[in-house]
């Protein structure tokens, strides 16, 4: 039987700019696959407008750390050389490697063009409150230093849409290119929410998605990954995600992964896009994100029996990956909704320990956040939930979701998977217990709870059921301490 699989997004915002990133993920894969680990989700491996550049402001996408081009060669995370290594390293150890895709803009142009424009309200982009007139806008880009090695394709104002700033005045503003249009089959934020940064990619320009479409191809085969994070999609028009996804897969043969940043809480809009992709594509529950954001701020308050009522993992369970927090939500970053310290580990457990959903463990959560207001790791909390996952979380589950402020579930286990099976036990209140049914043939068992919240040790009873304790504001996980004797 296949063991549960789990992802990692292996960066957060401030992991450091000295280019030793890939290197670290090559050293770490190792220790990442012992710990249950087996899927990463890499940052976008595409030079960016700067050294430092976290790769979401991308240049050029076919330049992997190789051409001396913005001031650099190799990216914030390192050489294309040494991507090659890490990704190998992943692969030696059975970990899938997923690929950060950013296709919605470019930054960093080589020189800029005249063209007309018109201004548009930046709170509702069809409201244009300009006559047309002409800027000089960073849109050009010929990557003179790559010297059309890979790709011969340039690009210039014609290919985008519409940009930000004016070169010749120095004024910051949301221009529509003249003759363009806002692409319709996108989030309609701000009346249409097409722009959202630098110089926007015009989907309908006839060159464009063919060219995006070889790159695709190029990428996947040049460095071997597995899959594909996308990037801000519902600023991108759906039918141009839906035919990359099918070009990607015929590509593959149908090995390939994608799931998408579709930042949007509303199930509506989510059950929607899975439907105009026609579910080629995974999504993150950003719903079941926010839940965790605010049970975390709300305390006891908080009904814990409905925290996955309206979400994505509830609704669509095998089409969603579920996470806790991810570099734009963790603090001062562009979509702060950080879920609080002491309920972190509640949190991964609602993720890591059920049987829906494609749980993600962040990398700032797991090894601490830099920059200016560090914040340190839970490693020493997530590890336990991820050796419960990899060893215990298999089997039918059955909710005991009979109370706001305890709940618990347990998992049955399964035969192929010697000593599976586990009880979990939530509380955001008090301490307290449930009285909870694992299984007549479980019965004279001795269980501990391997976070080590409890010392206690509890003796299945001869009808399958046991009181399982919690103390208040943590989590326990219940189970035999043996693990199959086949485990590697």
């Amino acid at each position: 039987m296949k063991r549960n699989h789990t992802m990692m997004q292996f960066f957060e915002w401030h992991v450091e700019a000295d280019g030793t990133h890939w290197k670290r993920l090559a050293e770490t894969a190792p220790k990442l696959k012992e710990s249950g680990i087996d899927c990463i989700w890499i940052p976008p491996i595409t030079k960016g407008q700067a050294a430092e550049d976290n790769g979401y402001g991308v240049y050029d996408v076919y330049d992997l750390g190789e051409f001396n081009q913005r001031g650099t060669v190799r990216t914030k995370y390192g050489t294309k050389d040494e991507l090659h290594e890490a990704i190998a390293t992943c692969h030696d150890h059975k970990i899938s490697v997923y690929v950060d895709l950013v296709m919605n803009h470019k930054a960093g142009a080589d020189e800029t063009e005249a063209f007309e424009v018109i201004e548009v309200d930046p709170f509702n982009r069809k409201d244009e409150i300009s006559e047309p007139f002409e800027i000089e806008g960073f849109t050009k880009f010929t990557f003179p230093n790559r010297d059309g090695q890979y790709s011969t394709f340039t690009w210039s104002y014609e290919h985008f849409n519409g940009t930000d700033y004016d070169a010749r005045t120095g004024k910051i503003g949301i221009y529509r290119i003249l003759h363009k249009k806002w692409n319709d089959k996108v989030a309609d934020e701000f009346g249409n929410y097409d722009y959202l940064m630098f110089a926007n990619i015009d989907y309908e320009h006839p060159a464009v998605t063919p060219e995006m479409i070889s790159w695709g191809k190029w990428l996947i085969d040049t460095v071997q990954c597995d899959g594909f994070r996308l990037d801000a999609i519902k600023h991108i028009n759906y039918d141009f995600i839906r035919d990359f996804s099918d070009a990607m897969l015929e590509h593959t043969e149908g090995n390939f992964y994608f799931v998408g940043e579709f930042w949007n809480p509303d199930l509506e809009a989510c059950r929607s896009y899975l439907d105009h992709t026609e579910y080629k594509i995974d999504l993150f529950d950003v719903a079941l994100h926010y839940k965790l954001c605010e049970a975390s701020k709300a305390g006891r308050k908080y009904n814990l029996a409905t925290i996955f009522n309206d979400t994505l993992v509830h609704s669509h369970p095998m089409n969603v990956v579920t996470f806790v927090d991810n570099h734009d939500s963790q603090p001062n970053e562009s979509l702060e909704s950080w879920v609080e310290d002491w309920f972190k580990q509640i949190a991964y457990a609602l993720i890591l320990l059920r049987k829906d959903g494609y749980p993600c463990v962040f990398y700032g959560d797991y090894y601490g956040i830099g920059g200016p207001e560090p914040i340190p790791g839970k490693k020493a909390d997530i590890d336990p939930l991820l050796f419960a996952r990899y060893h215990k979380a298999y089997g039918d589950q059955e909710d005991y979701f009979d109370h706001k402020n305890i709940i618990g579930w347990v998992r049955r286990g399964v035969r192929e998977i010697e000593h599976s099976g586990c009880a979990v036990i939530v509380s955001n209140g008090d301490s307290g217990k449930k009285r909870m049914f694992v299984g007549e043939d479980r019965a004279g068992e001795d269980w501990t709870d391997l976070t080590n919240n409890r010392q206690d040790r509890i003796t299945i009873a001869d009808d399958g059921f046991a009181e399982f304790p919690v103390t208040g504001g943590s989590v326990s996980v219940w189970a035999l301490d043996e693990v199959s004797s086949d485990d590697e």
